[in-house]
């Protein structure tokens, strides 16, 4: 396949039939476009894939779309076989482009991404995430599946601190989605390929650059996970993503990142850093939307414990204990929350949760502590625990 590609011989006639679909899909509220080769053009709305095209989109088509879509990077694109990049649509309207070859010629995925930052209130997120953004240093982590917003929750929590305080921002991402204008702070953005080589390199040069707050877009390996826990350690913020599915599985994934000798050490390490664990996971509402159910971990001394001594197995009840006090959460009370405000409905609310179970007995008014009518039933010994037994405050 010729990889130079001359612009004059392009008609950018498939640039343009994508185009349209993408404003279409601005339109009805879409959040990604995917063109394949050999088939029709379809869209994510609201969680389900839905067709957009009537008409084929042949691998001849494809190719051509590639060429016009990457220009002088098409080259780049036949020897990686895979790009990431970011389209700007508009002044009002970005994409988060992956393009690659699968086995029918080329595909592509536009991802939106808003040119608006959304505010903590227009994501509805619960104040204590906000008081991550006022952390001196540490590690704050947001995980979830793909598509589940852990990019939005980061771009919220830097633009509280660019407006709330004076700090300098370094930020290392593959690509750059949401873009910061310096307001009270300073912000350096870099996105790995374009600005520096890889999240690593970019990272021990961050810790040279007089940084407050790094953000590092995803911890991919040990060498990443390694630089951002001594970024913590030696008094930085530093915020990044996971592709964990809760606060348990974050801490675990980390720790399995390093062999058997080192895990001792790391498990320390993060014990004595982690500020919090944002989890994401996507809802179905009963109005067609959807909203965001977040487990959150805040740092105690309960939770440090359990970090440092491996008994991770306890952390989600410690997490739903300190609801009150601490403003922390699991998936099912956050999801409880959410049917009793009748934002979900009940099977949306079971089909999501950690524990439908647990949680279907909740919404029956029924609790593990209820009290048998049947008088040859067996009477369990509950110890009733203070907060600061709980959370090993005594």
């Amino acid at each position: 396949m010729k990889s130079e590609v001359d612009i004059s011989e392009l008609t950018f006639e498939q640039l343009k039939r994508v185009r349209a679909h993408l404003k279409k899909m601005i339109e009805v509220g879409g959040s990604d476009l995917h063109v394949k080769a050999n088939s029709v053009i379809r869209a994510r709305i609201n969680g389900d894939i839905v067709q957009f095209s009537g008409g084929i989109f042949t691998k001849e088509n494809a190719i051509t779309f590639a060429k016009e879509l990457l220009t002088g990077r098409f080259g780049e694109f036949v020897e990686k076989k895979e790009l990431d990049l970011v389209y700007p649509f508009d002044e009002n309207n970005r994409f988060r482009v992956n393009i690659f070859f699968q086995m029918d010629g080329v595909s592509a995925v536009f991802r939106v991404i808003p040119v608006k930052i959304p505010s903590f209130e227009e994501l509805h997120l619960p104040e204590v995430i906000k008081s991550f953004a006022y952390k001196e240093r540490g590690l704050v982590l947001v995980t979830g599946v793909t598509g589940s917003g852990k990019s939005t929750t980061l771009a919220a929590l830097v633009n509280e601190i660019n407006v709330h305080r004076k700090k300098h921002i370094i930020t290392i991402e593959d690509p750059i989605e949401f873009v910061h204008k310096d307001n009270g702070c300073i912000i350096n953005q870099r996105s790995v390929g374009q600005d520096t080589l890889s999240f690593g390199t970019a990272l021990r040069a961050a810790l040279r650059e007089d940084p407050d707050i790094i953000l590092v877009g995803e911890m991919r390996d040990r060498e990443t996970i390694n630089l951002a826990l001594h970024a913590a350690d030696t008094g930085h913020l530093v915020f990044s993503t996971l592709h964990t599915v809760d606060a348990k599985e974050t801490i675990n994934r980390i720790i399995a990142q390093f062999p058997t000798e080192e895990q001792n050490r790391v498990r320390l390490s993060v014990a004595g850093v982690l500020q919090g664990v944002i989890s994401q996971r996507l809802v179905p509402t009963v109005d067609g939307g959807r909203r965001a159910a977040l487990e959150i971990l805040v740092r105690t001394p309960m939770i440090e414990k359990l970090i440092m001594e491996n008994r991770d197995y306890e952390i989600r009840d410690t997490i739903e204990a300190g609801k009150e006090h601490y403003k922390s959460q699991s998936f099912d009370q956050a999801i409880y929350d959410l049917y009793s405000e009748k934002i979900i409905s009940k099977e949306q609310a079971l089909e999501n949760a950690t524990s439908p179970a647990d949680l279907e007995l909740k919404i029956s008014g029924l609790s593990s502590g209820t009290i048998s009518n049947d008088p040859n039933a067996e009477v369990k010994q509950v110890e009733i625990t203070t907060d600061d037994d709980i959370f090993g405050l005594k």
